[in-house]
């Protein structure tokens, strides 16, 4: 006679998740892919790391009434994973309901506090819900648009997902190759000022690496600073400092998906192996509410597009025309004091003393901002030469959309 097994919360969940994925699988795509005529939905190919295959596994045979497989499952997870507990708390659900049904998620977990109990079934629902959601294989995150050869990798995480995606750089095109669960800050994502335990959402890189020896147990097995605030959040009146890529204190293998004062956390494993990746200085890390996902042709028809300003604005000011030059700037456009006028009728002087100028730009890559705000950041290897002067540079462009037609609202050095 098959037992009975009622775990109302989280393995109604379940129920919905395996729903979502079968969904997926049959073709359909999530309703955040932006579509191309005439191209299908095809089914990623992702590869299994992590707990969530296994925490999966454990689901399908509890959906189908098989306690001893699911139990069996259950082992394996906690071989695998020795300090996952919420794998620890379903296999004292799974003991427990050998004797009697559950009427609630985590009753074999003994005196346990309820808030633990909420966490792990929050975790549950957001590691499965990302396991079995996945984007299909020819999409990419909207916000790559091109990364410089020298750009190995692209880290792009999804908060509302508590998931971090890490991408090759295939010859210029992303190519996905592992995502991990993640947590986010204690009040969510949108991050403003210092201390508002938030998350900031926003195009940043790794600046630097923090091994364990130089940190307390707290951040795990290492850290990666990045460059919160960027010139953009500056601009914007946004403060605060010390948000990472860490990991977790030795004793825990993860969290709930909202714990952390602002970081992006990941499992001591997972962190040891992204952190193989991470080039510092050069390894974007693009921090998004939820990911908006293209078909490759249409990333490659923005992409295409935005190459294509780049390319007129060099053009133009190589041609010294100063009228043509200055479309390419928006009038929100300031530089070290000055106002757009005024920064306009200096360049007027500067090139009236000029001849020629020559203008090669290198090694462009290209990440749009996730966030309610329209921009992208471009940053190049620039070569400039003319009659009276020759300098390179690396320099960084902030382009937004003003009147349809992208323009660079700030510059400077990278």
């Amino acid at each position: 006679m098959r037992r009975p097994l009622r775990i109302l919360t989280v393995f109604a969940a379940c129920s919905l998740l395996l729903a979502a994925g079968a969904a997926d699988a049959a073709g359909k795509a999530p309703k955040h892919l932006k579509k191309t005529a005439g191209t299908g939905a095809v089914t990623a190919s992702y590869t299994d790391s992590g707990p969530e295959p296994l925490l999966a596994k454990v689901f399908d045979a509890i959906e189908a009434n098989q306690l001893e497989l699911a139990m069996q499952q259950t082992d394996m997870l906690i071989k695998a994973y020795p300090n996952f507990r919420l794998a620890h708390l379903v296999q004292g659900d799974l003991l427990l309901a050998r004797s009697r049904p559950l009427m609630a998620f985590g009753e074999g977990g003994g005196a346990g506090s309820g808030e633990k109990i909420a966490d792990l079934r929050d975790e549950a629902i957001v590691r499965l819900k990302g396991y079995r959601t996945k984007p299909p294989a020819d999409y990419v995150p909207r916000y790559l648009l091109q990364m410089q050869p020298e750009q190995k990798y692209a880290v792009v995480v999804d908060t509302q997902k508590s998931r971090l995606y890490l991408y090759q750089n295939d010859n210029g095109t992303p190519r996905f190759i592992a995502d991990y669960y993640i947590t986010q800050g204690k009040l969510g994502a949108d991050k403003t000022r210092e201390g508002d335990r938030r998350t900031p959402i926003g195009v940043y890189h790794v600046t630097s690496s923090l091994p364990r020896q130089k940190l307390t147990d707290f951040y795990g097995s290492g850290a990666f600073p990045i460059n919160y605030p960027n010139d953009w959040d500056k601009r914007q009146g946004r403060n605060g400092h010390g948000i990472w890529l860490h990991g977790t204190p030795s004793d825990t293998f993860s969290r709930p998906p909202k714990a952390s004062d602002g970081c992006v956390v990941l499992a001591n494993q997972d962190l040891d192996t992204l952190s193989k990746s991470l080039q510092i200085g050069l390894t974007p890390v693009i921090i998004s509410n939820s990911i908006e996902w293209l078909s490759l042709d249409d990333w490659q028809s923005e992409r295409t597009s935005l190459l294509k300003m780049i390319e007129e604005w060099r053009q133009d000011w190589e041609g010294r025309n100063i009228d043509q030059y200055a479309r390419h700037y928006s009038h929100k456009f300031h530089s070290d004091g000055q106002s757009y006028q005024g920064w306009i009728e200096q360049k007027r002087k500067v090139n009236a003393a000029k001849s020629w100028i020559k203008v090669d730009t290198g090694n462009i890559s290209m990440f749009r901002n996730p966030g309610k705000e329209e921009y992208v950041v471009v940053t190049f290897e620039q070569d400039y030469r003319s009659s009276n002067l020759s300098s390179q540079m690396k320099k960084r462009q902030y382009w937004i959309k003003e009147g349809g037609r992208w323009k660079i609202v700030f510059e400077g050095a990278a």
